[in-house]
């Protein structure tokens, strides 16, 4: 076992609210050797999601589960997007058939920056996949990408701060997780901002907004930890049974009391 997947068992026996209550934001901030700080290294909130089994891949399972997006984000639906998303539930999430998310919470639990003086690659740890991106001045959005699950991300620096701003999405995924109803439309445009506050701390802010499903932009902003291991880990999607026994299950349950 390497050493810090070791570290990681020691740190997940501990009490999550005995980890709260040492842990604190401390040390400077790295900087790259272009003088911007350096965002990389692996980012968690120090505590898991609690994954179903057979949905995901399950990574350093812990006895917490993460913030969620919950009815914060659904409180701004439209009065027609409200109208719909009385008619879905946990069976309709589209991570049940191994679609990501858009990268809201629970999802983004952990993940890796790697930073070079022209790209910054987010890799995900939850539905094992990447982001590129590019932080060159004057970059512009892809004419030529599809919609993506994921968006098309360019960065530019605003003092110590990374900006990315995120367009081109496709409508097939949630923001959220594990049964958040949290749909969004193809208009979706996602602001984020990341901020090295410390050694050990970042400050990741995003702001979502949908013209088309929400009445004004949803902000969620959380503190991330530096992880005590240095590199994510494989948590592939590969089991989609669970989807097919919630549909079971409602068909079977369709019209009773």
């Amino acid at each position: 076992m390497r050493v810090a997947a070791m570290i990681a068992v020691v740190l997940l026996a501990t009490p999550v609210g005995a980890q709260d209550a040492e842990w604190k934001p401390e040390g400077p901030v790295p900087r790259a050797a272009d003088g911007k700080p350096d965002l990389s290294g692996v980012w968690w909130l120090g505590r898991e999601p609690a994954l179903e089994a057979g949905r995901v891949g399950a990574p350093r399972r812990a006895p917490a589960t993460a913030p969620v997006v919950g009815s914060t984000f659904a409180s701004l639906y439209t009065p027609d997007a409200m109208a719909r998303m009385k008619t879905l539930s946990d069976k309709d999430d589209p991570s049940l058939h191994c679609i990501p998310s858009v990268g809201g919470p629970p999802q983004t639990n952990i993940f890796q920056l790697v930073q070079t003086p022209k790209l910054v690659v987010l890799l995900q740890e939850t539905f094992h996949g990447f982001r590129l991106i590019p932080t060159e001045p004057g970059r512009t959005h892809s004419e030529t990408q599809p919609p993506a699950y994921w968006g098309d991300s360019v960065g530019r620096w605003e003092g110590d701060t990374l900006v990315v701003d995120v367009t081109n999405f496709n409508d097939r995924n949630w923001i959220a997780t594990q049964g958040i109803v949290s749909f969004h439309s193809d208009a979706l445009h996602v602001t984020e901002r990341y901020r090295r506050v410390a050694a050990n701390a970042m400050e990741v802010e995003k702001t979502y907004d949908d013209p088309e499903v929400l009445v004004r932009p949803w902000v969620d902003t959380r503190m991330y930890r530096l992880a005590p291991f240095d590199q994510v880990m494989e948590a592939m999607c590969t089991g989609t049974e669970t989807a097919a026994l919630m549909e079971a299950a409602a068909k079977e349950n369709y019209g009773k009391p």
